[in-house]
């Protein structure tokens, strides 16, 4: 999700180091117009790239922007599925991609470097949005989607230890140490906002033999068969409802808010300042249950992302 592993890049044009980041990309050719999006074409001419990052909600974002940029006559270029929380941001701010959809939480913990994420989801918004005005990148106006982590288990161990919050895991792991197993992926494992803050927040200590990393994917299907006691899930995924599985509530507040916003190079926005007009009614309409849906279609009905992006576009009238 919005915190794959991360891939320190080193950009060069268009080629990175070590494997992660840009590819060649390919030009969108969706064949729309202006709906409720677009009238006037105010990006004609515009020749624009958008990126994301490489899990299921990151590829449909991303195809919505491109789409609709295509939508106000831009000639878009995709550049979507980038590994990493750092490869499609730096693509953005050095200049090599125009525009993304990014994660406030991820930029205020991870790229911005705090510890203590702001409650206000607004009030977040605002520091990152002014933090991230001196390294060439404008974030527009973010929407309701709160992509943030919890910890989710299957209704069998559900039944079996009760617990419904976080404060529970953590008295559940001092009284039964060897029930609490966790599934994790390998960036939540060691960054603040993920498992080593968590512990610190509700007094929780799950010796390192209980704790597996794995890629996301993988967490939920062993999660489900019980492979692991808790998994590590994202509060947007379309996989807890398939799959039934129980989410624990974070209680103390500890994680942060993850609302999601386009975050623009800020040259590319000052030659084309409708990407700002082009891009606010789609954001608005985005929250939890239009991303759980949308992320459903792709992880659980094996749908293209690309495809269900445009579907929805056209479903709410923002392209013809």
């Amino acid at each position: 999700m919005r915190r794959r592993p991360t891939c320190l890049l080193l950009l060069s044009g268009l080629v990175a180091a070590s494997g992660c980041g840009l590819q060649s990309g390919s030009p969108m050719v969706d064949a729309v117009k202006p709906g409720s999006v677009g009238h006037g074409k105010p990006l004609a001419g515009a020749h624009l790239t958008v990126t994301s990052k490489s899990f299921t909600e990151q590829l449909i974002l991303g195809a919505m922007m491109g789409i609709a940029f295509q939508a106000a006559g831009a000639d878009v270029l995709d550049r979507t599925g980038i590994q990493g929380s750092i490869g499609a941001r730096e693509a953005v701010r050095t200049g090599d991609v125009d525009a993304m959809y990014e994660y406030t939480g991820t930029a205020w913990i991870t790229y911005q470097g705090n510890s203590e994420p702001i409650p206000d989801p607004r009030k977040q918004w605002q520091a990152v949005h002014d933090a991230d005005l001196r390294n060439g990148l404008t974030w527009l106006p973010p929407s309701r989607l709160n992509n943030t982590y919890a910890l989710a288990m299957n209704q069998a161990n559900f039944k079996k230890y009760g617990t419904r919050t976080l404060s529970d895991v953590a008295a559940l792991a001092r009284k039964n140490p060897g029930a609490v197993t966790l599934c994790v992926e390998s960036e939540f494992a060691n960054r603040a906002d993920g498992l080593p803050g968590m512990e610190k927040a509700y007094g929780m200590s799950v010796p390192a033999k209980n704790v597996t990393q794995m890629d996301t994917g993988i967490i939920y299907t062993q999660v489900e068969k019980g492979s692991c006691t808790y998994g590590e899930v994202f509060t947007t995924d379309g996989r807890i409802k398939s799959m039934n599985l129980a989410v624990m509530a974070d209680d103390k507040k500890f994680f942060p808010n993850y609302n999601v916003a386009p975050v623009i190079n800020t040259k590319a926005l000052k030659k084309w300042p409708a990407i700002a007009e082009v891009l606010d009614p789609i954001t608005k309409k985005l929250d939890n249950g239009v991303a759980r849906s949308l992320n459903a279609k792709v992880d659980v009905d094996g749908e293209d992302p690309h495809q269900v992006a445009l579907e929805w576009m056209k479903a709410e009238g923002f392209v013809k």
